[in-house]
C-alpha cells in the first residue's frame, strides 16, 4: 500500500520561479527545502534537482527536468482550490491568468456561483472555485 500520495510538477528551467510564485498567492504556503543540481550533474547547474513546498499546508513537489520533453501540463490534469473569499478568488485569478491562458473566465456556472479555470504562464491548469 502507498505511504502517501504527492503532486509533482515537472517544469523545464522555471521550477524555483514558480514554485515562488505559488506560494505568494496563498496562506499557510511555503518552500520547504530545494535542492539544486551541481556541476557534473545531468540538470543545468543551479536548476532545481527537487524541491518540497506547500500550497494551503498541502504538500508538493517540483524539478527542473534534465531531460527535454515533447510533453508539458495539459488541462486535463489541474489544482482545484477552494477560496473562502470572492477577493481571494479574484486575486488568485488575476494573478494565475496574467501571462497566461483563460479557459473559463470567473462567473456562475450553475455548478458554482463563482469559479474560473486558468492555465498559468508556466502551462498548470488552476480551477479557482468560490467556496
Amino acid at each position: 500500500m502507498a505511504h502517501h500520495v504527492t503532486t509533482h510538477l515537472m517544469f523545464d528551467g522555471v521550477a524555483e520561479e514558480a514554485m515562488t510564485f505559488y506560494v505568494s498567492l496563498f496562506a499557510d504556503s511555503e518552500i520547504i527545502q530545494m535542492e539544486r543540481y551541481g556541476p557534473d550533474e545531468p540538470g543545468a547547474e543551479g536548476s532545481v534537482k527537487l524541491a518540497e513546498f506547500t500550497l494551503s499546508g498541502r504538500q508538493f513537489l517540483c524539478i527542473d527536468s534534465p531531460v527535454r520533453h515533447d510533453f508539458t501540463f495539459t488541462p486535463s490534469m489541474s489544482l482545484f482550490v477552494e477560496c473562502e473569499s470572492e477577493s481571494e478568488l479574484d486575486e488568485a485569478f488575476e494573478r494565475l491568468s496574467a501571462d497566461g491562458e483563460v479557459l473559463m473566465p470567473l462567473d456562475d456556472y450553475g455548478f458554482s456561483t463563482r469559479f474560473g479555470w486558468v492555465n498559468d504562464r508556466f502551462g498548470v491548469s488552476w480551477q479557482l472555485n468560490l467556496a
